[in-house]
């Protein structure tokens, strides 16, 4: 029979608590038929998160599943490089491999994103691995995306499972809805987001997502921008099941919160040279939660995110170009300034 084999960790309780696949991720320098060399990293959404708000200086825990292999090594070694807690994470102890994902510039602006992710270790996270790692030490707030539901039966039981303990131990969530079209349908998305919904506390997602949370219609194709879906009206109807807050990406427009006091704050993008978006909505999601655990207002947290997300645009790859809390202000700094 296999199974998993849980790390060991000091028990000390995160402020956030997430879980997910992360990936070995090698980026190319070119289309890839054409070969040539590849830059070998990790990624994945909500270790992404993860890292974002540990650089900002909060005590984060990723409780996902890697292979008994050297690409889940370097997952965990490079979380704990950079202040995650992994004591809640799991190998697979049934030969399941790490999973790989391959990210290929195919045009300055396009980047094209190929996955080899079926039958992995992360897609096989079992709830009772995700109940040990939340019981031993409740967070503030749980964090969850679209994604890890779409991965398997057992990773969804583990996100089913994460709500309700959140719910009994008063822990927060915050639902990214990151929707994949190439994991899961619309239809299949809907039918889990909406149970989810009036769980959720904080709920961030691309305007063309917010229909896959609602049940008062069919989501048509949220994979297509175009989508006319009024945002400020969906919103409202997600504040009405239940929702504490709404976020709303808007990409280049900037983001849009609505809260449950009726109130719509607005923050446009930070304007910065674009050098790669891969992981900037994961950015966005790590400025917002980090100053909301801080205690800020609505106006503060959506300027964080929009700041932290401008940075990860600036920067190749997923997650390293996330900002230190002391790095936060260099955004203001003028064209051409060196620091010393």
């Amino acid at each position: 029979m296999t199974g998993t084999t849980a790390l060991t960790g000091t028990g000390t309780a995160p402020e956030v608590l997430t879980f997910g696949e992360t990936m070995l991720a090698l980026r190319g320098s070119g289309p890839l038929r054409l070969g040539g060399s590849m830059e070998v990293s990790v990624a994945g959404a909500e270790s992404n998160v993860a890292i974002g708000l540990a650089r900002l200086g909060h005590a984060v825990r990723w409780a996902g599943a890697v292979g008994e292999d050297e690409a889940g090594e370097l997952v965990l070694r490079t979380l704990r490089a950079e202040g995650v807690d992994v004591s809640g994470a799991s190998r697979d102890d049934g030969g399941a491999p790490t999973g790989l994902m391959i990210a290929e510039p195919r045009l300055p602006e396009v980047t094209r994103v190929h996955y080899h992710r079926a039958g992995s270790a992360g897609s096989r996270l079992k709830a009772c691995s995700l109940e040990r790692a939340f019981t031993a030490a409740p967070p503030k707030v749980l964090h969850l995306t679209g994604i890890t539901p779409a991965l398997s039966r057992s990773a969804r039981s583990a996100c089913t499972l994460a709500l309700r303990l959140a719910a009994e131990h008063s822990a927060l969530v915050c639902l990214d809805v990151n929707f994949r079209s190439r994991l899961w349908s619309s239809e299949e998305a809907a039918e889990v987001l909406r149970g989810w919904a009036p769980s959720v506390d904080v709920l961030i997602a691309s305007d063309y997502e917010l229909p896959l949370c609602l049940p008062a219609e069919a989501p048509g194709d949220p994979a297509d921008p175009a989508d006319p879906a009024d945002p400020a009206l969906r919103a409202k109807e997600l504040l009405a099941l239940g929702v504490g807050e709404v976020v709303v990406k808007l990409g280049a427009a900037g983001a849009t919160a609505y809260t449950d006091d009726g109130r719509t704050v607005h923050a446009p993008a930070r304007p910065v040279r674009a050098v790669d978006t891969v992981g900037a909505g994961d950015a966005f999601v790590a400025g917002y939660l980090s100053a909301f655990l801080d205690g800020s207002t609505t106006e503060a947290r959506l300027d964080r995110a929009v700041t932290t997300g401008a940075f990860a645009v600036a920067s190749r790859g997923d997650w390293e170009g996330a900002p230190t809390r002391a790095e936060l202000g260099l955004l203001s700094a003028p064209a051409g300034t060196v620091v010393r």
